[in-house]
């Protein structure tokens, strides 16, 4: 993970989104909407990172949808 300056800094926040997201679409099939949304919440804690307002409930509603991997970068767009 290298990089310079606000892009670089933009890089590891989607990388550690991006591993919080896909740890909990691998494992959160059939879980509740809260359990997926207290997850989420808390690796993202763990990972020091901020996201836009309307991130959480979008990965929620993708996640219980049934969605197993998807791209968070255009999500966190919204970021800037």
């Amino acid at each position: 993970m290298t990089g310079s300056g606000a892009a670089g800094d933009q890089s590891v926040k989607v990388e550690a989104v991006q591993a919080v997201v896909d740890r909990i679409t691998s494992w959160q099939d059939g879980a509740t909407e809260e359990t997926v949304r207290d997850e989420l919440l808390r690796g993202l804690a763990e990972a020091h990172v901020d996201v836009p307002a309307n991130f959480v409930e979008e990965v929620v509603r993708r996640v219980r949808g049934g969605s197993e991997h998807f791209d968070v970068e255009p999500l966190l767009d919204d970021d800037e």
